[in-house]
Formats: C-alpha cells, sequence, structure tokens
C-alpha cells in the first residue's frame, strides 16, 4: 500500500512511530516532513499530503497537527479527498466503515503514540461498507 504522511511540529514524534510502524509492516511511505519540533505551518505539510491523494498516487493519507482540526480542514479543500479527524480506534474505524475517508487526521496534543498506531493500523484494515453509506 503507497501511503502519503505529513505533520506539523506538534506531530513529529507520532509521525517518525507511524512511519516506523508502516515500513515494517512493508508499507510504501511518501513523508512530507516536518521533521522538527520548530514551528512550522501545518498547510505546508497536509497540502502535499492531500495531492497525492487527489491525484491517485498513494492510496491513503495520514496529517497530524496539534487539534487534528486546522489540517483536516486545510486537505478537505482537495478534491476527492475525504479526512476524518480521529482521536480513537471506534471513531477511525467508523470514519472508514461509514464515511469512506481517505485520510486519518490525527491531534497530536491528545493522542499518545500507541493510541496514534492503533488508530492507524485500524484506519488502513478498515473497508468502506457502502450501500446507505455510499
Amino acid at each position: 500500500m503507497n501511503i502519503a504522511i505529513g505533520a506539523d511540529h506538534g506531530g513529529v514524534d507520532l509521525k517518525h512511530a507511524i512511519v516506523a510502524r508502516l515500513q515494517g509492516a512493508g508499507h510504501k511511505v511518501q513523508d512530507f516532513g516536518t521533521n522538527s519540533e520548530d514551528s512550522v505551518d501545518y498547510p505546508d505539510f497536509g497540502h502535499p499530503v492531500a495531492n497525492d491523494v487527489e491525484q491517485g498516487k498513494t492510496d491513503f493519507g495520514i496529517v497530524i497537527c496539534g487539534s487534528g482540526n486546522g489540517i483536516a480542514m486545510t486537505v478537505n479543500k482537495h478534491a476527492g479527498v475525504r479526512a476524518g479527524l480521529c482521536w480513537t480506534k471506534e471513531i477511525a474505524e467508523l470514519a472508514r466503515q461509514h464515511n469512506d475517508a481517505n485520510v486519518i487526521s490525527i491531534p497530536a496534543r491528545y493522542t499518545s503514540i500507541p493510541q496514534a498506531v492503533a488508530m492507524v493500523d485500524t484506519f488502513l484494515t478498515t473497508a468502506f461498507e457502502g450501500g446507505r453509506h455510499a
């Protein structure tokens, strides 16, 4: 699976852990940064992820910022991008099952590394149900 990921300075630790997990599972990861805790603007890292999803270069996207809201709003401006702000595995599962989300947005300030990795695993392995949700 091809996956694009981007985070602002608040999500660097989560991003590194998620990338390691994904690569360890054999996924191809396009990491758009950032890679330091120096203050940056989240749209600079969200737009490249959304561009890859929008253009079909990647199967899914992962974006991370402090609250998860700003970067989700940024990527949702792109045609064909459906980002869901997730804070539990159950929300991640529903974002895929019912909303056919193709980008998961994670709030770094409120999510532990194990929790974020578990949400991503759930997000990537859950299918869209279709039917009345289509």
